[in-house]
């Protein structure tokens, strides 16, 4: 007889409380470091709140991953209670979260690491697919192969209305940013082989660049119509939003789209007004 199975994921999967409670999924924050201060992310401190640091002063957080003791402490409960975990993590090629969890894991029984080797919604997806898989009967072990053997099917892409998050962060040079701001360009981002790359860049009001983005990923495509992610960063109007929902109903067949807002660890480097439409390819 299979133990129960426990789908967990750190807090980068960036899915609502409401999608944790009806999929029974529990989660583990990294950790927001701004000046002497820290927080869990997505607790008690918002994006809304970092950007309003950000103007006042200038101070962008900084981001770090859990302890492998941390690791043992939230697993270990688990394990304890005669359950199997599936653990799904932030790209091993962004963080160092997935390689403490697998330190972490060497001292259990029965707990399965799995590079999602996406970001925000794109993990949220496979750990999405992982709770289903559960519900399905099947055993850990199991569904940590099956969800690795998911991750190149994943769409995960962004669309920036500004480099200078990137910029002060760290992820792009000073020219770039500025080049961009000058020409008005808003670039866009994807996942690939683990990794965050431009792969367009757009010109025009952000509203309409948003549209031609969503067109451009799904017009024409395969995709699997249980679940699509339509994930922000803040300081986008509920109207625009639900304009781009019908956008995307227009363009695919989907059981349901999700309007999700990224935590700080994403939003911090992104910065405020991305958006991305994420979702798994047939």
């Amino acid at each position: 007889m299979n133990k129960p199975v426990v789908i967990t994921a750190d807090s980068t999967c960036d899915l609502s409380p409401e999608l944790l409670e009806r999929y029974q999924i529990r989660t583990i924050p990294l950790t927001i470091l701004l000046g002497e201060d820290s927080f869990y992310d997505g607790h008690a401190f918002t994006p809304e709140d970092m950007y309003r640091r950000y103007h006042q002063d200038g101070t962008l957080p900084k981001t770090s991953a859990p302890s492998v003791q941390q690791f043992l402490d939230f697993f270990r409960p688990f394990v304890d209670a005669g359950c199997e975990v599936v653990h799904l993590d932030i790209s091993s090629e962004l963080s160092s979260s997935f390689s403490t969890a697998c330190i972490a894991a060497q001292e259990l029984d029965g707990v399965y690491p799995v590079d999602s080797r996406m970001l925000s919604t794109g993990v949220g997806l496979l750990v999405i697919e992982a709770a289903e898989c559960r519900d399905r009967g099947m055993d850990a072990e199991e569904i940590a192969a099956h969800i690795s053997s998911l991750t190149d099917k994943v769409d995960t892409s962004f669309v920036l209305d500004t480099l200078e998050f990137m910029w002060k962060g760290g992820r792009c040079s000073g020219v770039a940013a500025l080049g961009a701001n000058l020409l008005h360009l808003k670039p866009a981002l994807e996942m690939g082989g683990g990794k965050l790359g431009v792969y367009k860049k757009y010109r025009g009001h952000i509203v309409s660049v948003y549209r031609q983005y969503i067109t451009e990923r799904l017009e024409g495509k395969s995709v699997r119509p249980g679940h699509v992610f339509i994930t922000n960063s803040g300081e986008i109007d509920q109207a625009v939003l639900d304009e781009l929902e019908a956008l995307v109903r227009s363009l695919i067949e989907v059981k349901e789209v999700h309007h999700t807002t990224a935590g700080c660890t994403i939003a911090s480097h992104c910065g405020p007004k991305t958006l991305g439409v994420l979702f798994l390819n047939e």
